[in-house]
């Protein structure tokens, strides 16, 4: 996978929410990455530079570059801290990538062809989506942005159950308590549940 984001970053060495707040001040996020065999490092980042890269949903789930110095590590983002209350970050976590090593992230599901679906198009029904993202094992030159299921073939009554997610070459699963958990489901129009309550669990 091509790498399109690069995260700048700065060596920090306070630690403790004293100095984070005071870093928070100054326009910056205060972070961490680890991994890869090595010892963790306390980093700082742009708060603007990171609000404009999280716009992207990619972000989540792509290989990332973190630029400190003369230095560049390829990370994916673990962990997002956000203010309760206001538009801000408080802290980030990075974990290191190395290219022998599985990765374990949660990417979101596009569903295509909803609208054309032959239980929405020829039945009425309603598309109800139970789960937005899922969780993978893959290696990072395999990580996907997202998972696609085309719903088009798709009936009234039709449920894709997490064990029936098509996933790309070299993708697997998680371990997942249950993996027959429906994903999506296509439902009668009528009495309860729809496609906006799906889409909002």
């Amino acid at each position: 996978m091509i790498e399109k984001f690069q995260v700048q970053a700065e060596p920090r060495s306070d630690a403790g929410k004293g100095a984070s707040r005071r870093l928070r001040r100054t326009g910056q996020v205060p972070a961490i990455v680890y991994g890869a065999h090595q010892e963790p490092e306390m980093i700082s980042l742009s708060h603007n530079e990171m609000i404009q890269h999280l716009e992207h949903e990619a972000f989540y789930s792509h290989l990332l570059t973190l630029k400190m110095g003369n230095k560049v590590q390829s990370v994916v983002l673990k962990a997002l801290q956000r203010h309760p209350a206001k538009p801000f970050i408080l802290h980030a976590d990075f974990q290191r990538v190395q290219a022998d090593e599985k990765l374990r992230m949660t990417v979101p599901i596009h569903f295509l062809n909803e609208a054309n679906c032959k239980g929405v198009k020829l039945s009425g029904g309603v598309v109800s989506h139970s789960l937005n993202e899922i969780e993978i094992s893959c290696l990072p030159k395999d990580l996907p942005e997202y998972i696609a299921i085309d719903l088009v073939d798709l009936e009234l009554g039709d449920i894709i159950h997490l064990s029936e997610v098509p996933l790309p070459a070299g993708v697997e699963l998680a371990q997942a308590p249950d993996p027959d958990v429906p994903v999506v489901v296509i439902h009668s129009g009528h009495g309860g549940g729809g496609e906006e309550e799906g889409k909002a669990s």
